[in-house]
């Protein structure tokens, strides 16, 4: 959890002192604003989170190879939300935000310590990129995606003018 703890210390960092106003904006009609790039990434939280703790019980076991996660970061490769961590344009405050990302932080910790490390290793779960990909490695991509979508929020700042 590392990576996890070292993206979203950063993302809270990026996103303090911004307006619950600008928060909710967008640089256009085709972007995400702020509000809408946090609340993606509680969503995609918990739903791995959830996944994980779901598939270490009930899954197949698989040998899958490492995959290149840190690749995650590079925006110039594009990748589909998927349907269940698309955000709403439901107007968000900063401490309703940050009340999410905690509790979707939570879950995924609350997961990676009670379910055992071998199990991570020995299941796997498909990622649209990356293909079948091991359960251990779901965990540390969450962090890297963060990362990814720290990226974009300094893009829609810049061009929000904060």
């Amino acid at each position: 959890m590392k990576i996890n703890d070292q993206a979203r210390e950063e993302l809270l960092t990026e996103i303090s002192g911004i307006s619950d106003e600008n928060l909710n904006k967008k640089p256009s009609s085709e972007e995400w604003s702020i509000k809408e790039i946090v609340e993606h990434l509680y969503l995609l939280e918990s739903n791995v989170a959830m996944m994980i703790k779901q598939n270490a019980e009930k899954g197949e076991n698989a040998t899958v190879s490492h995959k290149p996660i840190e690749a995650t970061v590079n925006r110039d490769v594009k990748v589909n939300a998927p349907a269940t961590a698309l955000p709403s344009d439901k107007f968000a405050s900063i401490n309703e935000l940050e009340e999410k990302l905690s509790t979707s932080h939570q879950q995924l910790e609350e997961v990676e310590k009670a379910v055992d490390v071998q199990l991570l290793k020995q299941k796997a779960f498909p990622h649209p990129a990356f293909g079948l990909m091991s359960l251990d490695q779901w965990i540390p991509f969450v962090g890297y995606h963060e990362k990814r979508h720290i990226l974009q929020i300094q893009e829609v700042k810049q061009k929000l003018g904060l």
